[in-house]
């Protein structure tokens, strides 16, 4: 990965107009072995790989407007909290990809994940935050075209940014530190559906199902269309190219991807708040928008749930419909000699469309 070197940079920005033209302040790392902070951010008026690059070799005027971005500040800003953390090299996105090259993005698209993850931290700056604290109760007048919420947590790319840095310091519009992602946990879980248990400690931390990864993401909105695929690759451990201009087939991909790594079937359980006929496959994340709830659980447990359910449903009569409920359920144990023995489940859907699950017992015991 390309890494900025944090003191070229501040140093170079002190003499901006002496400084040397060949000054170099990117510089290919390891990523495994090298102590590094990352940027976490929405974008607005950025600088480019180029731009970082070729700064001392532009005129005057382009360099002062460079210079007078927002995204130029940005950096600097992150240079400077970076040296005050005793860190000598930084990651962000705008400036140390080189998008003019498809192999390079895509490389970068699909390490992304782990480069989160393998940062000592990562600085989360929310621009629209101006109080000295972090925003604790949703406020639709303030971040109306966000869900009340400041607008990092409705971008598809800061889920992942989020979830895998070990470490997630929050700054304000003036770059104040408000809060950090272990003592912020019972508020993000508010804000982003995520786990506390996830926040603190990671995806390992929890059992957790596709269908519930895939509800976090849901009405996350990002610039490009295959962006809300692509954002995800990391969350689910698997690689994919990048097809600019596949629109909406990126999920398909995706799903076919994960079904080839996973024999997790909630992918499956994915439920629009309009019915739609066609494919078994979901449309977007916002399909499993629903599926916060859903739990990965083994077949073993998963008899002793639906036993359980069973029980309390107090099922007197398998002919019979249970009264206050959409489960009717109807069970066949017959002797362990019996090849035909099974358990099978009808369950009626809100639209009253039956479905069954079988499972032979031989699976469950």
């Amino acid at each position: 990965m390309k890494l900025l070197d944090v003191k070229a940079v501040l140093d170079r920005d002190m003499n901006i107009q002496q400084a040397d033209s060949d000054c170099v302040v990117l510089k290919e790392l390891d990523d495994k072995g090298t102590r590094y902070a990352i940027l976490s951010h929405r974008w607005g008026t950025e600088v480019g790989y180029e731009e970082m690059t070729g700064l001392m070799k532009m005129e005057g005027r382009n360099k002062g407007e460079v210079t007078q971005r927002d995204g130029y500040q940005k950096i600097i800003k992150s240079c400077e909290q970076a040296a005050r953390d005793g860190y000598k090299w930084l990651w962000i996105d705008t400036c140390c990809i080189d998008k003019r090259s498809s192999s390079e993005l895509s490389e970068a698209i699909n390490s992304m994940y782990q480069w989160y993850r393998n940062a000592q931290v990562c600085y989360a700056y929310l621009h629209d935050v101006d109080e000295s604290t972090f925003p604790t109760h949703r406020n639709n007048g303030k971040f109306g075209r966000s869900n009340g919420w400041p607008e990092w947590f409705v971008r598809g790319w800061t889920l992942q940014e989020l979830i895998a840095p070990k470490e997630v310091v929050f700054f304000n519009k003036n770059w104040l530190p408000i809060g950090n992602k272990r003592r912020l946990a019972p508020t993000l879980q508010d804000i982003t559906g995520v786990p506390f248990q996830v926040l603190r400690d990671g995806l390992a931390a929890k059992r957790l199902s596709v269908a519930q990864i895939m509800s976090w993401a849901a009405h996350r909105e990002t610039t490009r269309v295959e962006d809300q695929t692509y954002s995800l690759l990391g969350l689910f451990g698997v690689n994919m190219p990048m097809l600019y201009g596949e629109g909406r087939k990126a999920f398909r991909r995706l799903q076919l991807e994960i079904i080839r790594e996973s024999n997790d079937h909630s992918i499956f359980a994915w439920n629009p708040r309009v019915p739609r006929p066609g494919s078994v496959l979901a449309v977007s994340p916002n399909d499993f928008q629903d599926c916060q709830d859903i739990e990965k659980v083994e077949l073993d447990e998963f008899a002793d749930k639906l036993i359980e359910h069973i029980e309390k449903s107090k099922l007197e009569d398998p002919g019979n419909p249970v009264p206050s409920t959409n489960l009717r359920s109807c069970v066949r144990l017959r002797t362990p000699d019996n090849s035909a023995h099974s358990l099978s489940v009808m369950l009626e859907s809100k639209c009253g469309c039956p479905s069954y699950l079988v499972a032979t017992t031989s699976e469950l015991y």
